[in-house]
């Protein structure tokens, strides 16, 4: 019953914080002026409405599962990991640099090598974070930080001064051995930058699934989640833990990153601020309770927003960034649902107060009533024991 009633919360509360969103950004519409209902029906259509719309929301997602996944792993693990859009970054330009560092090699090699070189840029620039969390009980919180300035100002100046040529600002094109996007998925979804890079991203979700289900690794990871002193004591290596949590971690977020310059741009180019797959893959995360199957969703639904929201500028005057206000607020009721959970409950309690009172009055109208004690009573009882 317990097990049964947790996963009817983890469902309930995703789908009242995405109600609840949705009315946030239609009371600020109303005030601004602007038709929500209008505004809602542009944002659908404009984002299921065409095979290039539905192609654009798949490619839009399908960094933000491999992102959202690295968070939710860092988080089993009790840490919140504010560096994956770092991480993610290092893993972009890692997969480009091997890409045009190595033009001639097949595709069957090129691309393997290329989301493994994401791969593993992702998880080194973590597993700084992760042995100093450990051994030094550094807050990965400030080092993550941290960190993505360092790896903003680091890749840019790597681009400009060794991808880029004639002083661009900007990377070669990777080779097409090393392009994730083929002819037959444009022709099949309208020239949409969709690529095979949704298939990758499903793959982890259904590992990260079973990692953290069905291996003795994501069992250490999420008892040391929940208490590291307990696991110490039994027995578990909390050092070993939180390297490798941190270092699966940055794997997946430098797939993220990955998919971008080997699907996406094809290339990597001067950023002036942390790419939003970073800081949305979080928020993915934690509107899917760090969920494989929920993150997979999740992802889904802020495609369509980011997706539709654009259509909702071309059909009106309202600016998309009101989608941004929706996702926020989203996120911002996820991060309040114990005062979500506190009302239902208070409600619940309430009800079952009220039919327990209910119920002990009806057993009070149907308990017999007991002989009367007054001086009538004894006087008769009184004649009674004479004429006896």
């Amino acid at each position: 019953m317990r097990i049964k009633k947790t996963t009817i919360q983890s469902i309930w509360i995703p789908l009242i914080a995405i109600v609840l969103g949705l009315l946030v950004g239609a009371i600020v519409m109303l005030l601004s002026g602007f038709n929500p209902i209008e505004n809602y029906i542009n944002l659908f259509t404009g984002a299921v409405g065409t095979p290039n719309a539905i192609g654009e929301v798949i490619r839009t997602a399908t960094p933000l599962i491999l992102t959202g996944a690295g968070f939710a792993i860092a988080n089993s693990a009790g840490f919140f990991n504010i560096g994956v859009a770092g991480q993610a970054l290092v893993g972009w330009l890692a997969s480009v640099s091997f890409a045009l560092a190595f033009p001639s090699l097949p595709s069957i090699i090129m691309i393997p090598g290329a989301v493994i070189a994401g791969a593993l840029g992702g998880a080194l620039w973590s597993g700084i974070a992760g042995y100093l969390r450990a051994y030094f009980g550094a807050s990965e919180v400030i080092t993550t930080i941290m960190q993505n300035y360092i790896a903003l100002y680091a890749t840019n100046a790597i681009i400009k001064g060794v991808l880029a040529k004639n002083n661009a600002d900007y990377s070669p094109t990777i080779p097409k051995a090393a392009r994730l996007r083929t002819p037959f998925l444009e022709n099949l979804t309208q020239n949409s930058t969709l690529h095979w890079g949704i298939l990758i991203a499903l793959a982890a979700a259904v590992f990260l699934w079973w990692f953290m289900k069905k291996t003795t690794m994501g069992f250490e990871i999420r008892a040391v989640g929940m208490n590291q002193d307990a696991s110490r004591y039994a027995g578990m290596s909390t050092k070993r833990t939180i390297i490798v949590a941190m270092l699966i971690s940055g794997a997946f977020a430098g797939l993220g990153g990955a998919m971008e310059g080997l699907g996406d741009f094809q290339n990597i180019i001067v950023n002036t601020a942390m790419p939003d797959i970073g800081y949305d893959g979080m928020s993915v995360s934690l509107l899917a309770g760090g969920a494989p199957i929920g993150i997979i969703f999740s992802a889904f639904l802020f495609g369509i927003l980011k997706i539709g929201g654009l259509n909702i500028s071309i059909t009106s005057t309202t600016p998309s960034e009101i989608v941004n206000i929706v996702i926020a607020a989203v996120i911002f009721f996820v991060g309040a649902q114990y005062l979500i959970r506190y009302f239902f409950e208070t409600g619940r309690i309430g009800r079952g107060k009220k039919n327990k009172r209910g119920g002990t009055a009806n057993a009070d109208s149907s308990a017999p009533t007991p002989p009367e004690s007054g001086p009538e009573s004894v006087t008769t009882n009184k004649k009674g024991s004479d004429a006896r």
